[in-house]
């Protein structure tokens, strides 16, 4: 076997997620051990950074279909909803609250997507937003008693660390709760991931890459477009209901105007457009690259750092409007089909020049 068939060959995408259990397992106790204290902050971003990296990459899966979706601040609100009602209203176990979370923003997928996935481009972009308002306003106008109205409703944390005065100091109650909390956001991560390669390794990448190029070739050649947009819709919603519901638990309560933030949505898009489109690590590289460089401003600039902010994000498009995944790549194969390289192939046989050339994945895409 040649070394360029095993490269292509190598499962890169299981490696790159056991990579990512083995530093979540050992972040927490790292920034113990060099920061201290400090860890304690830094733990924070880290969790935010896995939550951004949720979001991006289930709004990554309907993507790739080539719907633009800016529903999902509706799901991560019902998410978020879901275990606070639960909570309020049901005798049941905390932890339920979580999948419970998940399983409503699909139902509520599929409802959405069942009357607007027919729509295309900016149609069903207004669709998907008002969605959003709708279910704000719903929250907004239902009675207190059930749901909290403005006032939101308070959601118990799911963990309580005990302070031992005698082994413990105060900061390291806040410690462990970060680590906790931690460790729920990987595992939310990874759950995501996997959805993410399977999807990837299956006949649907290119079901959803045939939509995304021309819906209506597509539904000629044997997809069904509106079935697998559904499908893609679902999937996509899962993720960002259990991301809300965690995220209820940590902040400790829920309010209209918080969870069906139109920020969410922003958030949900922008980042795989700075990280790279249609891929698995893009939307990871973009949550852990924004984050860094939020918090890298926001301790430079105290006022006016979201100004900066815009200023990278816009300098990003432009110069690197396929991602900062998908601009790697191109330059990584550009070097590799280089003039030595040409120089070392053997020049192509009378069968080989009249073959037609070999369909290449996507810029930023998937190997």
């Amino acid at each position: 076997m040649s070394r360029t068939h095993a490269r292509r060959t190598f499962p890169w995408d299981v490696f790159g997620l056991a990579l990512l259990i083995v530093a979540a397992a050992f972040t927490p106790d790292l920034l113990r051990a060099f920061f201290e204290r400090a860890s304690v902050s830094y733990l924070s971003i880290a969790i935010n950074a896995l939550s951004l990296a949720v979001l991006a990459l289930s709004w990554d899966m309907l993507a790739r279909t080539g719907q633009l979706s800016l529903a999902h601040a509706a799901f991560y609100g019902a998410g978020a909803y879901t275990t606070a009602l639960m909570l309020r209203h049901l005798d049941l176990p905390m932890w339920l609250g979580i999948p419970a979370g998940g399983v409503v923003a699909v139902l509520f997928a599929l409802l959405l997507g069942s009357l607007t996935l027919r729509l295309r481009a900016i149609y069903f972009a207004i669709a998907t937003l008002a969605f959003a308002e709708v279910l704000k306003s719903v929250v907004h106008h239902a009675p207190t008693s059930f749901a909290g109205g403005n006032a939101g409703m308070n959601v118990a944390p799911l963990f309580r660390p005990v302070f031992d005065a005698a082994r413990m100091e105060r900061w390291e109650i806040a410690y462990l709760r970060n680590e906790a909390y931690f460790y729920v956001y990987a595992g939310l991560l990874v759950l995501t991931v996997l959805v993410s390669i399977a999807l990837q390794r299956s006949r649907l990448r290119h079901a959803f890459t045939a939509i995304r190029t021309n819906e209506d070739v597509a539904g000629v050649m044997g997809v069904r477009p509106a079935r697998m947009k559904l499908l893609a819709f679902m999937l996509s919603a899962g993720g960002v209901g259990m991301l809300g519901a965690v995220e209820a638990h940590r902040i400790g309560s829920v309010l209209p105007d918080q969870s069906f933030s139109v920020a969410t949505t922003v958030l949900a898009l922008v980042t795989p457009i700075f990280g790279g489109l249609y891929t698995t690590l893009g939307p990871i590289v973009g949550a852990l690259g924004l984050s860094s460089v939020q918090e890298l401003l926001k301790r430079t600039f105290n006022d006016g750092y979201l100004i900066g902010y815009g200023v990278v994000l816009v300098l990003t498009i432009l110069f690197m409007p396929r991602g900062v995944v998908g601009t790697i790549g191109n330059a990584w194969r550009k070097r590799g089909s280089g003039p030595s390289r040409a120089a070392r192939s053997p020049a192509p046989t009378k069968d080989a020049a009249a073959a037609p050339d070999e369909p290449t994945t996507e810029p930023g895409g998937d190997a």
